[in-house]
Order: structure tokens, then C-alpha cells, then sequence
């Protein structure tokens, strides 16, 4: 079993940053992702990093703003979100899982626990 909780989320202006972290908490060394929903849109993939921290994926909406690090002595995953667009407003979770599969980890389906969430709105 593995618990997620997700914080650093909140109303930050257009061009602005914030980084969410996720502390795990039970069953350690897994693979990570994060995912967001908007109002009415379905979970979309976002990031995802290995147990090792060595690989990681974005999506193409967010590369180069979204870095997705981690530090296992923590337990703890980051996402920092710079240069953040009103359309990256949403709820967003992280989830975990022992699979990994090599060029991309972007299916909800993939992922066996997930957090509560915690929302991000950007404000143009």
C-alpha cells in the first residue's frame, strides 16, 4: 500500500510558478507520474519519473516549463512549474506504481495509488 499526499498548490498570475510536492508514505521505490483535470475535461498525464529519478516524460504542453524531480531520502516527489498559462489551471494528482514502461508512462490506467489532489488555477 502506498499513500499519497499532495501540497503547493494555489492562485498564482500567468508567467508565475509554484511547485507541488507529494510525500509517500507505506511501500517505498516506486515510479511516479502526475496528472491534472480541468473542469470538465477528462485526467490528463502531465509528468512521470522513475524510482531511480534517471528517466522522466512530459507532456508536450509542458515541456520545458515542468520540471519533475524527486528525493527518495524524503519519499517526496516535486513538480516545479514555472512559466505557468491559465490553461494549466486544474486539479492536480500525483500517483505510483511498481510498472514502468519504457517511452512513456501516460495512461491513468498504469498507476495503482493516487493522491487527493491539490488545485493549481492560473489567473490571466
Amino acid at each position: 500500500q502506498v499513500q499519497l499526499v499532495e501540497s503547493g498548490g494555489g492562485l498564482v498570475q500567468a508567467g508565475g510558478s509554484l511547485r507541488l510536492s507529494c510525500a509517500a508514505s507505506g511501500r517505498t521505490w516506486n515510479n511516479m507520474g502526475w496528472f491534472r483535470q480541468a473542469p470538465g475535461k477528462e485526467r490528463e498525464f502531465v509528468a512521470a519519473i522513475s524510482a531511480s529519478g534517471g528517466t522522466t516524460y512530459y507532456a508536450d504542453s509542458v515541456k520545458g516549463r515542468l520540471t519533475f524531480s524527486r528525493d527518495n531520502a524524503k519519499n517526496t516527489v516535486y513538480l516545479q512549474m514555472n512559466s505557468l498559462k491559465p490553461e494549466d489551471t486544474a486539479v492536480y494528482y500525483c500517483a505510483a506504481t511498481r510498472r514502468w514502461v519504457k517511452g512513456g508512462m501516460f495512461e491513468s490506467t498504469q498507476y495503482d495509488y493516487w493522491g487527493q489532489g491539490t488545485q493549481v488555477t492560473v489567473s490571466s
